[in-house]
């Protein structure tokens, strides 16, 4: 299977930090935001179409004077990723091949808490992530957002509710949330962060370690071309739903060591009919190119940064770092066996991750199990910045025809 992707857009580096990571708190609004929406007929994005004079928070609108929509380049483009475990945003504008942050959002909400027991999204949960998503709308609204698209993954395919939560956020938000296919979901992240894999030609595997799900992506990448998805597959188990498959975590170490043996049991034997489909595919290679593995989610950042003994998570530092697969599998090893209070005292781990990190690690120990290599790319980008992407490239090639047209027409009336 091959699919075909929008030329690649560079990501510049962004002019603000993501608001969880620094730790900042945000304050939702008291009111929610009041934008109408112009929907698009893919149904995938919302062009923020507020009323005649206005911006979309209620300011003097800004660009050309009669109305006229802002230049490609000065348009802001808004991407909303609501997952199993966390809330993120970012908002940026193009700039030629590259795109400059300018406002970014995240919080963990843990929407799919509980979702393995009961298949319903908690209302505490949907809670959480209505309070984040408030936040969200605030700042597309103070950005004066262009285009935006919202999507939500694991939890919300999951839940026998998350229809009906998808259209809460709607009525309280102004949100029109995607609730987006594991394949859609895989193609975005390897949108978003290819530009990290590791320099050379051949097969690479782009993994994407969820709240509620594992995305893997075999690609082929040839004279630094966006790559060819040659197969992908989607597994159900993220550092959620594994960590509250295999219960609580037991007070001794060797209760620990077992529940850690069998998360890696049941993300093997998840793997394993992947593994073997892609068996041969790996075999027909030419001698001498080893795959090349690429993750991108909270487990993979988080590692890295306790490999570099940061003293906080700094995503300058981590995001396109090249890490030995070994000092990975280490760290993994460590940090199952510590206790939850040892894992919370670890700089970059903290309280909202010493519980998931275990199942996270879990899985990535599997896959390098599955595809042995001497090194891991470590990317702090994926469906946000592949959405980023998508709409930029497409909102381009639009205004590439208006303006061809409008030429057209010019030089017919002379």
């Amino acid at each position: 299977m091959a699919d075909k992707f929008p030329p690649a857009v560079c990501e510049l580096q962004d002019s603000k930090p993501d608001g969880a990571r620094q730790g900042r708190r945000e304050q939702s609004p008291s009111k929610p935001p009041s934008a109408s929406r112009a929907r698009r007929p893919d149904g995938q994005t919302d062009r923020f179409a507020p009323r005649s004079g206005q911006s979309p928070a209620g300011e003097p609108a800004s660009g050309p004077p009669g109305g006229r929509p802002a230049p490609h380049g000065r348009q802001a483009f808004a991407a909303i990723d609501l997952g199993t475990n966390n809330c993120r945003l970012l908002i940026a504008r193009p700039a030629g091949e590259h795109f400059v942050v300018i406002d970014a959002f995240s919080r963990v909400v843990r929407l799919g808490e509980g979702l393995a027991q009961t298949g319903r999204l908690s209302d505490a949960a949907m809670d959480r992530a209505l309070g984040a998503l408030q936040i969200c709308a605030d700042k597309l609204r103070r950005r004066g957002v262009h285009l935006a698209r919202s999507v939500a993954t694991e939890a919300c395919r999951r839940a026998e509710n998350g229809p009906a939560f998808i259209e809460r956020v709607y009525e309280r938000t102004g949100i029109r949330l995607d609730i987006i296919s594991a394949k859609e979901e895989a193609r975005l992240a390897v949108l978003g962060c290819h530009l990290l894999l590791e320099a050379g030609d051949g097969p690479a595997m782009i993994f994407d370690i969820g709240g509620g799900s594992t995305e893997l992506v075999l690609v082929e990448s040839m004279n630094g071309q966006v790559p060819r998805i040659r197969d992908w597959q989607s597994v159900p188990w993220g550092v959620v739903s594994l960590t509250e498959t295999c219960g609580e975590e037991p007070d001794t170490a060797t209760g620990r060591a077992a529940r850690y043996a069998r998360m890696r049991q049941l993300v093997r034997d998840s793997l394993a009919p992947f593994a073997e489909r892609i068996a041969a595919a790996l075999r027909d290679e030419p001698a001498g190119l080893p795959l090349r593995l690429l993750g991108t989610s909270g487990t993979v950042t988080t590692l890295a940064s306790l490999h570099l003994d940061l003293p906080q998570y700094d995503r300058r530092a981590v995001d396109g770092l090249i890490v030995p697969a070994e000092s990975m599998r280490g760290i993994s090893s460590s940090l199952a066996d510590m206790t939850p209070d040892q894992r919370r005292a670890l700089p970059c781990i903290g309280r909202e991750r010493s519980d998931l990190v275990v199942a996270g690690c879990a899985i990535l120990e599997t896959i390098l199990d599955l595809w042995p290599a001497d090194r891991l790319g470590v990317a702090d980008r994926g469906i946000r910045e592949g959405i980023l992407r998508s709409l930029m490239s497409a909102e381009g090639a639009g205004e590439r025809t208006r303006a061809a047209l409008r030429r057209i027409k010019r030089e017919g009336a002379k």
